[in-house]
């Protein structure tokens, strides 16, 4: 490859600072993750002090029948005194409250923004850039993908929440009736277009859904960092492998753990935004719809656990092929990422989740995850496959064929390009197809040596790769910032 220039897109920086906001832990520990760990930490404190506040309530409220009368009057001030004392205690937690769920809904806000636009087929470009931008960004091998993945994961798993939604919507296979309210008699052709034939409706389904799931998404696994669950994953003293596989009894306990600091954290630390205003109306208004919308967000949770077929699989689905694309397991092999959707159909047949929903899900994302990179065999002028591989990256969601992804050109006559062209990498021209492998194994080795030279950077790296790779590893071409416009719209 050409020499790496480590310079990023506006885009590219955009959405590591998304990242960093939501699971990055910075010095001043201001993400999602920070300040949930900031308020599980000092539950014990807030605890503590309302327990000082009623002993001391109890203790005055005791003496106040047997206090003399000059004593009385005292005693009445001091429980005037420490019941104020109370209000702007929990004044102050309520404030801190407030600031967390505006961080969150700032962020979700975000998220929507990079994701969603009235045009069902532009809303999907836009979520396959972002869905593409996360796998690009991160390592596919060495000791920082656990890491990395775990940083990802719940903005990737939130996107696909998004998208699935959608999906279920036009194929009217969710009959929730939360939707129904706010879908009213939309068909699935006019949700295509929901934001034009409707904005103020569909600005409200936003409001009132989408936020809502994607925040689920985001605190689904938020439980995980209470100190009871880091005690289970890390140990008493901290020193074990937080990724390694937990025996049943400690995954059971992880999982009661987290989902039930799970639950309070949006109960207590996220809670109903606190209304601004001097409208009685407004205010009954906005908190009916807080109360609906912090509800529903509980709704998915609890269903998620259990999904079976109805809306849980939302939140499920999502969770278990992020859980797969975004591995932390030692184990953890980029040349697998094509084969999760046979884990998918396991876990549906097992009861884990909905095939119909797992169906869906394959029918967004195809067997190839966004920013996968795609070897194949183009073809010359008379349709015929020819002597050499290119290498492409899968860049578009709905390809009409789950098995042939739609893909950017990345190499152009095994030369690393910038702005290469749309294309759909058929059966027999992907080498991540053992049929396509057999075929141009006939190729002679010095002339896949040549190839292989031509692609790969150095003569220690072309020593370990296949000379016929089933797909190539993506994040060095991508750490090129004129690489980075892999979703431009090319004119025809």
């Amino acid at each position: 490859m050409a020499k790496k220039i480590y310079s990023d897109s506006f885009y590219t920086v955009q959405v590591k600072v998304l990242l960093d906001k939501i699971y990055g832990h910075s010095v001043i520990k201001d993400s999602v993750l920070d300040r949930a760990i900031a308020f599980f930490e000092n539950q014990p404190k807030v605890q503590q002090k309302f327990k000082q506040f009623n002993d001391i309530k109890v203790s005055l409220e005791e003496k106040l029948p047997n206090v003399s009368n000059k004593e009385l009057v005292s005693c009445q001030q001091s429980l005037k005194q420490l019941e104020q004392k109370i209000v702007e205690y929990q004044q102050l937690l309520n404030s801190e409250k407030d600031k967390r769920h505006q961080h969150l809904l700032e962020i979700c806000c975000e998220v929507i923004n990079l994701t969603e636009a009235d045009d069902f087929d532009e809303c999907n470009q836009k979520s396959a850039q972002l869905l593409g931008t996360i796998q690009l960004l991160g390592p596919s091998e060495g000791k920082r993908v656990a890491d990395n993945n775990q940083l990802r994961k719940p903005l990737y798993k939130a996107i696909l929440c998004c998208r699935l939604l959608d999906r279920l919507c036009i194929d009217e296979i969710s009959k929730d009736p939360y939707f129904k309210e706010f879908l009213e008699d939309l068909t699935p052709e006019q949700y295509q277009e929901f934001g034009k034939l409707k904005p103020e409706q569909y600005n409200n389904f936003i409001t009132m859904v989408k936020i809502p799931i994607v925040m689920a998404a985001i605190l689904q696994d938020i439980g995980y960092y209470h100190p009871d669950a880091q005690a289970i994953v890390k140990g008493e003293f901290g020193d074990l492998d937080h990724y390694r596989t937990l025996e049943l009894t400690e995954r059971k306990a992880l999982l009661q753990i987290k989902y039930r600091e799970t639950i309070k954290y949006v109960s207590e630390g996220i809670g109903e935004r606190t209304y601004v205003g001097n409208s009685k109306a407004d205010r009954d208004v906005h908190n009916k719809n807080e109360k609906k919308k912090i509800t529903f967000i509980k709704y998915l949770l609890r269903c998620s656990i259990s999904p079976k077929n109805g809306i849980g699989n939302l939140l499920k689905v999502p969770q278990i092929y992020t859980s797969l694309i975004m591995s932390t397991k030692s184990i953890y092999n980029y040349k697998l990422l094509p084969k999760v959707f046979i884990v998918m159909h396991q876990n549906a047949d097992r009861g884990a989740c909905c095939k119909s929903v797992v169906d869906a899900l394959y029918q967004i994302t195809g067997s190839y995850p966004q920013g996968f990179g795609i070897t194949y065999i183009p073809t010359d002028a008379n349709g015929k496959l020819t002597d050499r591989y290119e290498y492409a990256i899968v860049t578009k969601l709905n390809p009409p064929n789950p098995d042939e992804p739609l893909c950017r050109s990345a190499t152009k006559n095994l030369t690393y390009i910038s702005y290469g062209q749309d294309i759909t990498v058929g059966l027999t021209s992907n080498l991540y197809q053992f049929e396509t492998v057999s075929k141009f194994s006939r190729i002679s080795k010095k002339r896949l040596n040549e190839i292989l030279a031509l692609l790969a950077s150095n003569y220690q790296e072309r020593k370990e790769l296949d000379l016929i790779p089933r797909c190539w590893q993506t994040e060095d071409y991508f750490s090129s910032k004129v690489n980075q416009k892999l979703w431009d719209k090319r004119k025809e």
